[in-house]
């Protein structure tokens, strides 16, 4: 598991929202100081507190464990040989992280 990258995507998703690390964590039911943590990736989130970070961020939890995941099945346009696929793969891991960093 990759805790410091989940804590930065948290991190992002919160500033997104211009949320402090106090009003996230009493959202969700956790202290302040252990946001803190989890952002830091130095404190690993329960599996309820996780489910409650995805629900009050509005993000799916494959953007928090993305960096984590190991998924090689994905549709893929026919015809298209390893290095195109890798290429479109970051591409589209690219597009997802601008997404949710975009601010309208």
């Amino acid at each position: 598991m990759d805790y410091k990258d989940l804590g930065a995507r948290v991190r992002i998703a919160r500033r997104k929202r211009s949320w402090t690390q106090e009003q996230l964590a009493e959202k969700v039911g956790i202290s302040g100081s252990f946001l803190g943590h989890i952002e830091r990736g130095t404190r690993v989130a329960s599996l309820e507190t996780f489910v409650a970070l995805c629900n009050e961020l509005k993000v799916v939890p494959e953007y928090l464990l993305c960096s984590s995941l190991d998924i090689t099945e994905s549709p893929m346009p026919e015809g298209m040989n390893e290095e195109e696929k890798e290429k479109l793969q970051e591409f589209l891991q690219l597009a997802r992280d601008a997404v949710i960093q975009w601010k309208p």
